[in-house]
């Protein structure tokens, strides 16, 4: 009776914890949200994130994004060819890359390497007291800190993106051409009548909301860091993994929104 009394109650325990850290990562959320439309505004801050977020994240990104489409052409022509379909293949690439896996693949990408050195940064700011050390020069820590990375995510992500979609797509194309062997008008024509705006802006607004949801979470994770060193790389891990799982489930979520009949 004791031991269930005890499952029961670590059960217990699980559950209001995950309640009292979702409670704290809404508020801080809409804490930092609600600074980026009150003055001032940390201009040098701001552009700083879409640096490092945006154009600093760009090669891993169109890696990722070319190699991605190579595969997937190859990976789709063998399925296909099955089934005498082989034409497909341009269409698939493209509303694959497009839809799916360009704005997924470049949150997982830039959610390990942004959202890691975000936390690590605000973490170890919070461990050696700067933060207090802002609060007492008059400068808000969560306007100066917190909210310029928040809209530089939500505003640089959708721009990789838009960069991985047409790598992608260059890649199914190279590999389609060259080894598979497709005349590359057909191949270009093909793209082009099957990808829709709708494709696209789909993708461009899971890109916003995942740069938004990995500037959160790597923000949260930093600000709210304790036990020095180890507290840091704690911070910069929870921050990964929380990223990488939400930009999953939400995922789901908006895919469920735009494409569901």
């Amino acid at each position: 009776m004791n031991a269930l009394l005890d499952f029961v109650a670590r059960i217990g325990r699980i559950v209001l914890g995950a309640c009292l850290q979702s409670g704290r990562l809404t508020v801080f959320a809409i804490e930092g949200v609600s600074h980026v439309f009150r003055p001032p505004f940390y201009g040098r801050s701001f552009l700083r994130a879409m640096l490092e977020i945006g154009y600093l994240s760009l090669p891993v990104v169109a890696l990722t994004a070319v190699f991605t489409g190579m595969v997937l052409a190859l990976q789709s022509s063998t399925g296909l060819s099955r089934f005498a379909a082989d034409s497909a293949v341009a269409s698939l690439v493209v509303l694959s890359v497009t839809r799916e896996l360009g704005p997924v693949l470049a949150g997982l990408m830039v959610a390990g390497r942004v959202g890691a050195a975000m936390a690590a940064e605000i973490g170890t700011m919070r461990v050696t007291d700067q933060i207090d050390a802002l609060t007492t020069l008059s400068t808000n820590p969560m306007k100066y800190l917190v909210a310029p990375r928040l809209l530089a995510g939500l505003i640089a992500l959708p721009l990789l993106v838009m960069v991985a979609d047409i790598l992608g797509v260059l890649g199914g194309f190279i590999i389609g051409v060259v080894k598979l062997g497709f005349n590359s008008g057909i191949y270009l024509n093909n793209t082009l009548d099957f990808v829709r705006t709708d494709d696209v802006v789909s993708g461009l607004v899971k890109a916003s909301v995942f740069g938004f949801l990995i500037s959160l979470m790597g923000c949260f994770h930093g600000y709210n860091s304790k036990g020095g060193a180890q507290g840091v790389g704690a911070a910069t891990t929870s921050a990964v993994v929380a990223a990488s799982v939400l930009i999953l489930a939400f995922d789901y979520v908006l895919t469920e929104l735009f494409f569901a009949r």
